[in-house]
């Protein structure tokens, strides 16, 4: 795999990201899981810029990383940091009133969100965050990560629930089902996956 085809994935995952946030969640104040979900709660919350605090967020776990899994600090740094620059360069996109249901608009943010994930991860590539922060917890709690992933999406559509509104949390489970069926298509077959 070359430099330029992972740079290229990094670039369309990035900016796929930052429109399925940008046009389809932040409008509906609709949450992702993990690390975006966080930074989605304080920005809907605190009137920050969402990619920024995604960016906040990260910097103990990429400082984690930086000591136990070199590897993964490398492959994810630069998806984190380009995925948050362009959610805060296309801010502006949630101006644009997309008509469409709130439910339809959740399902495909999580659509755009997960491909633009699988696509990073399908060039061993990712935004880092919940990824990293699942691997470190697995070796401490023996559990397997993908469980842990899905049980940090479930607190973090909880906080919503609590701290911005109860129809975020439906709302949210639609965008992180979606995108983690869309995540699993386009990495199907990855390492010898069936």
């Amino acid at each position: 795999m070359t430099f330029f085809m992972k740079a290229v994935a990094i670039l369309v995952g990035s900016i796929t990201i930052a429109m399925g946030i940008n046009l389809f969640l932040i409008p509906n104040k609709v949450l992702d899981g993990g690390i975006i979900g966080l930074g989605l709660i304080i920005s809907y919350l605190f009137h920050t810029n969402a990619g920024f605090s995604i960016m906040m967020l990260s910097i103990p776990i990429f400082a984690i990383s930086w000591f136990k899994y070199r590897s993964y600090f490398f492959n994810s740094l630069h998806g984190m940091l380009l995925s948050s620059l362009f959610i805060d360069l296309f801010h502006n996109l949630n101006q644009m009133r997309i008509h469409i249901s709130p439910i339809l608009s959740s399902m495909t943010g999580g659509i755009l969100i997960g491909f633009g994930i699988g696509l990073m991860l399908r060039f061993e590539t990712s935004t880092g965050g919940t990824d990293l922060l699942a691997q470190f917890l697995s070796e401490i709690v023996k559990m397997n990560v993908g469980i842990i992933i899905l049980i940090i999406d479930i607190f973090v559509i909880c906080l919503g629930g609590l701290f911005v509104s109860s129809e975020t949390f439906f709302l949210s489970a639609i965008t992180i089902l979606a995108g983690g069926i869309t995540t699993s298509v386009c990495t199907w077959n990855l390492k010898g996956n069936h």
